[in-house]
């Protein structure tokens, strides 16, 4: 589901007033991500940004956050040509009450009413269906993991590190800024040379994912978020917990499309 939702991204189409739908979106650290489902979850529509509105988890541009999700859902009511009235939305795993309640006010803030706030490894894993393993959410600022127990979600953890933290190393180690470093480390084609640069970045995350899962069966881990897509991530990832990694397909889309199915579901038979 989540490799057709890459397409999906680009299409533009009306969808009929009376069809159910379900909104969901990511507030990431580097990208913000919006989807429309259908009832039963499949994707209809989808489209991102990069925004520095999030770090490690926490709103700390609440203004630019609010514009950002603005943005976003004016670009999918043209698009789609319904009203995105209201939907669910992400939060690392462990954040405080107040950041909990901050990414639901950025929602309301932007027009769409919040009616489910949803860790990221949790929502990643209603597009998986993990029964056993972990799931692991790299995204720009923190790693967060969900141990999963007989389909089950029996623990979770989070801590800060991401992509962010590999744009800075990289734009250390090649004295270029960091915005830089940031459009370079999205390129496949630079993630060969680059690797060897960022690896113990990828170590970190990876000694995060093992102390997490130490005292759980964990069969496999499952990677998902921005970061995931970058080259060699599951090799090393392998190589510190001990645990075979893999990644998700098109790992930045499974976190948002999964959350849009905790979302109350919109019709609109009167159009607007």
């Amino acid at each position: 589901m989540a490799s057709a939702a890459r397409a999906i991204t680009k299409r533009k189409f009306a969808l009929p007033p009376e069809l159910p739908i379900r909104v969901g979106v990511d507030l990431g650290t580097a990208f913000s991500v919006m989807f429309v489902t259908d009832e039963a979850g499949r994707p209809l529509a989808g489209t991102h940004v990069f925004a520095d509105v999030v770090r490690d988890g926490i709103v700390w541009d609440f203004a630019g956050a609010v514009s950002t999700i603005v943005g976003l859902k004016q670009k999918l009511e043209e698009r789609t040509g319904r009203q995105l009235s209201s939907g669910a939305v992400t939060i690392p795993p462990g954040v405080s009450t107040s950041d909990h309640r901050a990414h639901k006010y950025v929602l309301e803030a932007a027009g769409i009413e919040c009616t489910a706030v949803v860790d990221e490894p949790t929502a990643a894993n209603s597009i998986l269906g993990i029964m056993d393993g972990a799931v692991v959410d790299i995204g720009g600022g923190t790693t967060g993991i969900a141990v999963v127990s007989d389909g089950t979600i029996v623990a979770t953890f989070d801590e800060p590190s991401g992509g962010t933290h590999m744009s800075l190393v990289i734009a250390g180690a090649l004295k270029i800024p960091f915005e830089e470093a940031e459009l370079l480390k999205r390129d496949t084609r630079n993630h060969a040379r680059l690797f060897p640069i960022i690896v113990p970045v990828l170590e970190k995350m990876s000694t995060i994912v093992r102390d997490a899962i130490d005292v759980h069966h964990v069969p496999r881990i499952h990677l998902v978020g921005g970061t995931s897509a970058f080259t060699g991530i599951e090799e090393v990832m392998t190589r510190v917990t001990g645990v075979p990694a893999e990644i998700a397909p098109e790992p930045m889309l499974v976190t948002p499309l999964g959350v849009a199915s905790f979302a109350d579901i919109i019709t609109d038979t009167k159009g607007w």
